[in-house]
């Protein structure tokens, strides 16, 4: 069999040429397990610089103190720098509402881009870059867990080896824990047990050690052939993303910070369902929001769904992507939705103030900044937007309809001034050419009611 160093080096140097002894300084995240007590000792003998990093997280007692102690005496013995964080990691989940787990990864994976920064010698061309021990065994758990959550095919690929953007490196993780195990009782390498590895109360530990070995029974080569098509899965991955931004540049249309896709095009997308929900989980959409996505392909006017972030609003032909703006503020949106109930916003072109008025002794305002609606002939949302091409309305006065094109040449507007008009839509229809007419379908009359009064201000 051949060594494990050897292996190690012929891996390293096939899967990351570009990061070599003269490059590249290792910053080794080292718990005082044999995973990342192995990883050291080969990165080390690969004639690497490295500096250990060390994560105490405050939970697990006296052992989190014996494993700090463990990794200053590793770091003394052979030399090396080495870097020590404690964290409060309970009270950071409790704050920030996450698991323990996940406050863990989140305080480790932000501390180690401060110590990136430190470690890395500007103008020298070396780059500092996290190294973690993740191996196949951990690969394994790791899809099988996502499997059986529920994942795209982005989940079933697998830990990645190596992340450029977050200067993240896996190196262990074509070998198996075996291989790891035999090679420090070769080598004479000492390290720690973490006692919570024992504990099923983790679903990690769960899956390692009841489920994997249950499968294993039953099909004895199943640890290996998930190997195998962690490999697969990931070249399908990749293809598979390469199909997808095929599908986003023939259907996003971007305009300043929204984007717009035209609803025919997207009804011939196929599958439609992978294809929509790859483009709006970007904008913090969920899965199960998909389906609520393709609905409003076929929505009324007006009609949206919203994230955290932005709105997906159906507006004529297209479907319409636009940051969800709080404070009312849309100084760079195109396009606006107005809820019922809404009092002021503030858009690119200026203010707009609503009200809702009682009809009994109201006038009717001599301004083009101030108007007036019959409500019964408003339906909300309202979308306020720039003017474009092919639009028209009745303009306020007139029993047939004009083209906006046409209203503009009348009003004498120069080119620049057509470019900066915005109109406010209810239910399909143009109901204000801002600052210049209303349309006659929602114009006051004695039998109206009840008011909706807009005034806009620069």
């Amino acid at each position: 069999m051949m060594d494990l160093l050897l292996k190690f080096k012929q891996h390293w140097n096939k899967q990351f040429p570009q990061h070599h002894t003269a490059n590249t300084k290792l910053l080794v995240a080292v718990s005082g397990g044999v995973d990342s007590i192995v990883l050291t000792d080969l990165l080390v003998k690969s004639g690497f610089e490295v500096v250990l990093a060390h994560c105490n997280f405050q939970l697990r007692g006296e052992e989190s103190s014996r494993d700090e102690k463990f990794v200053r005496e590793l770091a003394w013995k052979h030399h090396i720098d080495i870097a020590i964080e404690t964290f409060d990691t309970g009270k950071y989940a409790a704050e920030n509402k996450v698991s323990i787990q996940e406050a863990a990864r989140e305080l480790r994976y932000e501390w180690f881009r401060k110590l990136q920064a430190d470690y890395t010698s500007k103008g020298s061309g070396i780059q500092c870059l996290v190294t973690t021990a993740h191996h196949a065994d951990d690969n394994i758990e790791t899809v099988l867990m996502k499997f059986f959550r529920g994942t795209g095919i982005r989940g079933i690929r697998g830990i990645l080896p190596y992340q450029k953007e977050q200067h993240l490196i896996r190196p262990l993780l074509p070998f198996r824990k075996k291989e790891l195990e035999a090679y420090a009782k070769e080598n004479g390498l000492n390290f720690v047990e973490d006692s919570s590895n024992a504990s099923d109360k983790y679903i990690r530990n769960f899956f390692r050690h009841q489920l994997i070995p249950a499968i294993e029974e039953a099909f004895p080569d199943a640890e290996e052939n998930i190997t195998r098509n962690i490999e697969r899965f990931a070249e399908v991955e990749e293809l598979y993303q390469q199909a997808i931004q095929s599908h986003k540049q023939k259907l996003l249309e971007q305009k300043g910070n929204e984007f717009h896709i035209p609803v025919l095009k997207l009804k011939k997308a196929s599958p439609l369902n992978t294809i929509v929900w790859e483009i709006v989980r970007e904008f913090g959409f969920t899965a199960l929001q998909t389906g609520e996505a393709i609905k409003l392909i076929d929505a009324d006017n007006g009609a949206y769904i919203k994230s955290h972030t932005h709105r997906i609003i159906k507006n004529r032909n297209w479907l319409i992507i636009a940051p969800e703006v709080s404070g009312l503020q849309h100084e760079t949106a195109q396009h606006v939705l107005i809820e019922a109930g809404e009092k002021k916003v503030v858009f690119g072109n200026g203010v707009l103030k609503i009200e809702q008025i009682v009809a009994d002794g109201f006038k009717i305002p001599d301004s083009n900044l101030i108007v007036a609606f019959d409500t019964a002939h408003i339906k909300f949302p309202l979308l306020l937007r720039k003017a474009k091409q092919g639009d028209y309305f009745y303009p306020l006065g007139m029993k047939k309809k004009k083209k906006l094109s046409r209203f503009f040449i009348d009003q004498k507007l120069s080119k620049t001034e057509k470019e900066n008009v915005w109109v406010i839509e209810s239910n399909k229809k143009i109901v204000w050419v801002i600052g210049y007419r209303i349309d006659d379908r929602v114009r006051i009359t004695p039998s109206t009611k009840s008011i909706l009064q807009l005034s806009y201000a620069k």
